[in-house]
């Protein structure tokens, strides 16, 4: 029998608003902050020693109106007005080796902004690096290296494929054959949200399994859509080449990390780590945590990532980096711009430092990981 999208208490997300409504409210929260002076009067000291940026694709706007993944895009367009901005509000552009220096030296007296790329998209070359290289600013781009290889799985986009061509929708959840009506754009955002969230549950064999058995129910092409938006070695050779880049590691196959043994953990960073270095005869000094939030690694990854030889491990966690040691280094925080806001006024309050909590002052006490030492 096919069914309403009706998922129970812990997925419970019919009548709420959609992500467009969603982001409307968070922009124009930001907005009147911003006119109220308020970021401005709580001054330097809510804005630490500075931000690492967190964005993932870059690439021209799109008409479609179911755009899941939309939160985590800029155009080009918007990259360059925020550099530009970024430079007339006077920031420090810097690199992530800068970064790491900054956040265990005295506090300088201008802030600096960092700016990284999740995920190893095709768009970083073909839309982003034109921006970045015309003004001239260093970036950091975390790969997963199963994807230049032609191995790696964005079931991420093969998801939101398959829900944007189909009005009912069938698979097997939970070992029972489920059966799904999304005949508006409102229930393909809900069963989006429900299965994306439930393969984030899952072990890595379980989400392959998963979605290669909706990917052939569906004549979606996993392999060739996820080479097709991943960029090649010759891509990041040419990345690589240029000063102004770091290459940094997301792990082999960008797995949630919480849901591997440890060993297993371990093995899919360093093997990361060894792949990334064999392929551009340096040393891979960065690492980013496969999705990155609260739920996606533990206090034994944060470990791991020293032990791994990591000078820093960037996680999705928001927040500002402090001067003098404040910050963990292995648990850095990023703030993850939303693509669906264009507001520089917004961008501006929230480099400001003020729409985060104060960060405590005990030496490794940052984001959640109290017992893991700073750098």
């Amino acid at each position: 029998m096919t069914t309403r999208p009706r998922w129970g208490a812990a997925s419970r997300i019919r009548g709420e608003t959609l992500p467009s409504e969603v982001s409307f409210l968070a922009n124009l929260r930001l907005e009147l902050a911003y006119l109220s002076g308020v970021p401005w009067l709580r001054g330097r000291r809510a804005g630490g020693a500075g931000v690492v940026l967190r964005f993932e694709r870059v690439r021209p706007r799109r008409a479609a109106r179911f755009q899941p993944l939309k939160s985590r895009e800029i155009t080009p367009k918007f990259l360059d007005r925020t550099i530009r901005a970024l430079k007339r509000w006077k920031f420090d552009i810097v690199s992530m080796d800068e970064v790491c220096r900054r956040a265990v030296t005295l506090a300088s007296r201008r802030r600096f902004v960092c700016l990284t790329f999740d995920g190893g998209y095709k768009d970083l070359v073909t839309a982003a690096y034109p921006v970045l290289s015309r003004h001239g600013v260093p970036f950091t781009v975390y790969v997963p290296t199963a994807f230049p290889d032609g191995f790696g799985e964005a079931w991420w986009l093969a998801l939101e494929e398959v829900i944007a061509r189909e009005n009912r929708l069938s698979l097997v959840l939970d070992r029972t054959e489920r059966h799904f009506n999304i005949g508006n754009t409102s229930e393909k955002y809900q069963l989006y949200q429900f299965l994306e969230n439930w393969m984030r549950s899952l072990a890595p064999p379980e989400v392959s399994s998963a979605i290669n058995d909706l990917c052939r129910r569906y004549a979606v092409d996993l392999a060739a859509l996820s080479h097709e938006a991943s960029m090649d070695w010759d891509d990041l050779a040419m990345l690589a080449a240029d000063p102004l880049v770091t290459i940094g590691s997301a792990t082999v196959n960008y797995p949630v990390l919480s849901n591997l043994k440890d060993a297993a953990a371990l093995r899919e960073m360093t093997m990361g780590k060894a792949v990334a270095q064999a392929a551009f005869q340096r040393d891979v000094r960065h690492f980013a945590y496969p999705f990155g939030d609260r739920a996606g690694f533990r206090r034994q990854h944060v470990v791991m990532a020293a032990e791994s030889g990591f000078v820093s491990a960037a996680s999705a966690i928001s927040g500002i980096v402090e001067a003098e040691g404040r910050t963990n280094l292995h648990v850095l925080p990023r703030i993850a711009w939303d693509g669906r806001q264009r507001s520089l006024r917004a961008m501006r309050v929230i480099l400001s430092g003020a729409t985060f909590p104060p960060v405590q002052s005990t030496r490794g006490a940052s984001l959640t990981y109290p017992a893991v030492p700073s750098s």
